[in-house]
């Protein structure tokens, strides 16, 4: 691998029904400029890319022991700018706190925080955007399961992010 010159950003893979659910509410409500991405659930922000070689071991193996992570998305979340759809996700949670744990002196302020699980299908409009999609989804949400298939490392690129890694559970 290449040195790696940018920050790192950790998701969780999800099962391809929610996946495909969320990425094409995240297509159509999200400004087509600021798009970047397809619809992620992000565990860690800014993990230093010096480390790569440390964090991809970490999480090679981790992922190798790690069965599939059963989550209920239970609502909404108005973002004021935005809106994303609310996770309960506590063997996610877990195991993010498992990795906070272990990288706690290299994590930023942002990352040592405790999170809210998410995934954001709206940002960056205006409040009265936000809102009125926040207020006709929420009247015809139904909470449903979803699946944490496993862990994406990415390279932030000013924008656009690049896939460097996956690992998939129980692989």
């Amino acid at each position: 691998m290449p040195a790696i010159d940018a920050p790192l950003i950790l998701t969780l893979s999800l099962d391809k029904k929610s996946f495909d659910y969320f990425n094409a509410l995240r297509q159509k409500h999200f400004p087509p400029e600021r798009n970047y991405l397809d619809a992620h659930f992000t565990l860690f922000h800014h993990l230093p890319s010096a480390e790569y070689d440390a964090i991809t071991a970490t999480l090679a193996a981790r992922a190798h022991a790690q069965p599939p992570l059963p989550m209920r998305v239970t609502g909404l979340q108005f973002l004021g700018r935005g809106v994303a759809f609310a996770l309960e996700a506590p063997e996610a949670e877990a195991l993010h706190r498992e990795l906070q744990a272990l990288w706690r002196e290299q994590l930023t302020p942002q990352d040592q925080q405790r999170r809210r699980p998410h995934v954001t299908i709206q940002n960056k409009v205006t409040p009265a955007a936000a809102r009125q999609l926040y207020e006709q989804l929420s009247a015809s949400f139904q909470p449903f399961e979803a699946t944490g298939t496993g862990l994406q490392l990415w390279a932030y690129r000013n924008g656009p992010w690049e896939l460097l890694r996956s690992f998939a559970f129980g692989a």
